[in-house]
């Protein structure tokens, strides 16, 4: 992890081109959580999740699972999902927080973020949930940020 100090406006720059060199892919489809006992694990994750789940954490009563959305699922409980692969050269300290901030000034909205590691692309990848209601809008100031790093 990259430690060094920056102005608002130093930071700003940096995620922008973290942005910029960074792979956005929309996945497909809407998402949810399931939710079962940890005891259960992993019997139910090999009945129903196998191959399914995109992510999996867990705190000491039950295991979330991160899962395509059955079409019986309420509207609120929707999220569109983000994957975020970073460029390996470039440090992303502080993505989330700043990211995170910027949709919710702009939009009004929350979002929920699962990290992953994949050391044979980039490293570091994350899935950005947000709520199905603003998720078109979140996307477009996604990629506007791609945009504006890659002209900066």
């Amino acid at each position: 992890m990259d430690i060094s100090p920056e102005t608002p406006e130093q930071t700003r720059g940096r995620l922008l081109r973290v942005m910029a060199h960074a792979r956005v892919d929309v996945l497909p489809g809407d998402h949810t959580f399931a939710e079962f006992p940890v005891a259960q694990f992993p019997a139910h994750l090999a009945s129903s999740l196998a191959g399914s789940a995109l992510a999996l954490v867990r705190d000491q009563e039950v295991w979330s699972a991160l899962l395509p959305a059955p079409t019986s699922t309420s509207a609120q409980d929707r999220y569109a999902v983000v994957c975020v692969h970073f460029a390996p050269d470039i440090p992303n300290s502080g993505f989330v927080g700043w990211l995170a901030s910027e949709l919710k000034q702009q939009l009004g909205t929350g979002v929920f973020v699962v990290c992953g590691q994949n050391s044979a692309d980039g490293g570091i990848f994350d899935y950005w949930g947000i709520p199905r209601s603003v998720a078109d809008q979140a996307i477009a100031i996604m990629h506007a940020m791609q945009a504006q790093g890659a002209s900066a």
